[in-house]
């Protein structure tokens, strides 16, 4: 029976002193070191073909590493390769219209309306000597040779002969003048509308191509070859693996005692014994709670503040949640 209270004292002597051995070994640490906990986080994006067309090839899968500028895949463009086909067709009718029209008259074509205006001369000639001679073999029969109605006909052919002429001769100067300012500027002009259609066209072209923005991992496929594509639907979402961080939250008596810049160390479960070196990147001016109008001491005590704990992951450990401890040298200045 008298062992039973030696033992009992033996058991609480020890765990005093335990507990006193833990307590001024910590002691030193936790007035230098602030512990954190959080999860790791990253920036993810969405990205989506920019046309409405069916997905031709996808060439990545989840976990691939991408490069910027890495193709990811392609839409079906055939459509697309007819149109610009038929673009580039109508330039070249419309290249050749307005080369017509600044090129002016050819000789063939000028010799051509002389020899319409000198056929009209001609005609104009004998229409009038026609009515000369009716004229003077009226005159000298008094009237009995020739009738009223062969002197006005003879009149009437010389009237259209004479405009006929007049006609030739405004034909010769508009070939010899060649075409107006204005329709060599509404031709360049048309001219100008399907070049701006064509580079369109080829614009959409370069679109049917989903490239990686940034060096990146795929984190999901969300679409497959066959799918319609489309600028509200993303095919794939990547996450960007540098810059790293952790997200943690502090308290608020903690929060005079950390800087932006500081060191800071990040360890996890799955790594346990190889830290990873980190600083502070960035602290939340907001509480993480809105307080209400009337506060305890207490209350304002529990009021925290996100921090982001920037890391240097050159393997690639972390991946996106995975829990993580942050321990903060607070008697270290910031880093550069």
């Amino acid at each position: 029976m008298t062992k039973k209270p030696v033992l009992a004292g033996a058991v609480v002597l020890l765990a005093a002193v335990a507990i006193s051995v833990w307590y001024f070994d910590r002691k030193p640490a936790d007035a230098n070191t602030l512990v954190l906990y959080g999860n790791v986080d990253l920036r993810q994006v969405a990205l989506a073909f920019n046309e409405n067309e069916r997905i031709a090839t996808l060439g990545v899968q989840e976990g691939d590493h991408v490069k910027a500028g890495q193709v990811l895949g392609e839409l079906d463009t055939r459509t697309l390769q007819l149109r610009i086909a038929q673009a580039e067709a109508q330039i070249r009718v419309q290249q050749q219209a307005l080369q017509r029209l600044k090129s002016g008259s050819r000789p063939e074509e000028i010799a051509q309306s002389r020899a319409q205006g000198d056929a009209a001369a001609a005609d104009a000639a004998l229409a009038q000597q026609q009515l000369d001679r009716l004229q003077s073999i009226r005159q000298t029969t008094s009237g009995r040779a020739v009738s009223q109605q062969d002197l006005d006909n003879a009149l009437a052919r010389r009237k259209v002969a004479e405009a006929q002429l007049a006609s030739a001769r405004k034909a010769q100067q508009l070939v010899v003048s060649g075409p107006r300012k204005e329709d060599v500027a509404q031709a360049q002009a048309q001219l100008d509308v399907s070049e701006a259609a064509l580079a369109l066209l080829q614009h959409q072209l370069t679109q049917s191509v989903l490239k990686a923005p940034i060096d990146a991992v795929v984190r999901a496929r969300l679409l497959e070859p066959g799918d319609m594509a489309s600028p509200q639907r993303p095919v794939f979402t990547l996450a960007i693996t540098d810059p790293k961080w952790v997200r943690a939250y502090v308290a608020e008596p903690d929060l005079g005692r950390i800087k932006p810049g500081m060191p800071a160390t990040l360890s996890t479960d799955s790594h346990p014994g190889e830290a990873l070196d980190g600083k502070i990147g960035y602290i939340s001016s907001v509480a993480e709670f809105t307080p209400k109008t009337v506060q305890t001491e207490e209350l304002r005590s529990s009021l925290v503040y996100e921090v982001r704990v920037l890391v240097d992951d050159t393997n690639d450990r972390l991946r996106l949640g995975m829990p993580a401890t942050v321990r903060i040298a607070l008697n270290a200045g910031p880093k550069p």
